[in-house]
């Protein structure tokens, strides 16, 4: 059962967050579990003893968050959305590691033949829009990029960084609509993911694979979980990697790119760990991946 939808982008914010949390946890006393994905719920859930609670943490696991994580993981079970997101706090308890997971049936399988590469993603330096330009422009090849831009700072970078190398090769659409965003990304030769920092998981790695998409990625975060180098993708060191990888994605399969999707990285698979988790925390054990790996 899962209750009405948040508020949107919202959520995250205290207030809001707070209000939210009050409001479902209210309306679930009679539930057999709870699976809470946010950070306040875990906190409110003591007040509640008797109902089996579990949370799966989306962030990363950051400097100001960890005692707080250190102390909720110590008395309900936690899931990890990676072993990259994990690894940096072995201190920290985690329950189980679950990858994400999507419904192939929802994305449609594409021949890539559009001729474009495609950027995806915040318009931030940690995402990296700048080194995909790079990487496009050493390899001679089109990119398209879509982004969303809601911050003063990622403004600033689409001024400084992006917009100066904008042209008829290298093209900003914007934030497009979902049903274009499948367009794009069965149309391109390849996602670039040129990312620097230790992304918890990156659910558009998994979305241009689905579409048969191979995916070029910095080994950085949870990229190295999610693409298999020389299969799937590239993992690239550099944006020189990267260009040359572009030039050899054509050797890549497709339809190896949509079935590690299917038989990994599925819904099915992503349900069935949850509901074995959540069978053995109502069962009363309180289950410990103990491999930070």
């Amino acid at each position: 059962f899962v209750l009405a939808e948040a508020e949107g982008q919202r959520i995250g914010m205290a207030v809001p967050e707070l209000r939210h949390v009050m409001a479902a946890y209210d309306a679930v006393r009679d539930f057999d579990i709870v699976h809470d994905h946010t950070i306040m719920g875990p906190v409110y859930a003591e007040h509640f003893p008797d109902l089996p609670v579990v949370t799966t943490i989306h962030g990363p696991f950051n400097d100001e968050l960890t005692d707080l994580y250190s102390r909720i993981a110590g008395r309900i079970p936690t899931i990890a959305i990676s072993h990259a997101q994990r690894k940096p706090v072995p201190q920290i308890p985690i329950a189980r590691v679950l990858h994400h997971g999507l419904d192939v049936e929802d994305f449609p399988f594409g021949a890539g033949d559009g001729g474009y590469c495609l950027f995806l993603g915040r318009m931030s330096p940690d995402k990296g829009a700048h080194r995909a330009i790079e990487a496009a422009e050493k390899a001679g090849v089109p990119l398209l990029m879509a982004a969303k831009m809601r911050e003063a700072w990622e403004f600033e970078y689409f001024e400084r960084m992006v917009k100066p190398h904008l042209n008829d090769e290298i093209q900003y659409l914007g934030e497009v609509p979902h049903e274009h965003k499948l367009e794009l990304l069965a149309g391109a030769r390849a996602l670039l993911f040129p990312i620097r920092w230790n992304e918890p998981f990156g659910m558009v790695m998994i979305e241009a694979l689905a579409c048969g998409t191979p995916v070029l990625a910095f080994p950085e975060g949870a990229a190295p979980e999610v693409v298999d180098d020389g299969r799937t993708g590239f993992l690239c060191h550099d944006e020189t990697d990267m260009a040359q990888a572009i030039a050899r994605v054509g050797t890549l399969s497709r339809a190896d790119c949509r079935a590690a999707v299917a038989g990994y990285f599925s819904t099915d698979r992503m349900v069935s760990e949850h509901i074995a988790l959540f069978e053995d925390i109502v069962a009363g054990r309180h289950p410990r991946d103990p491999r930070p790996a």
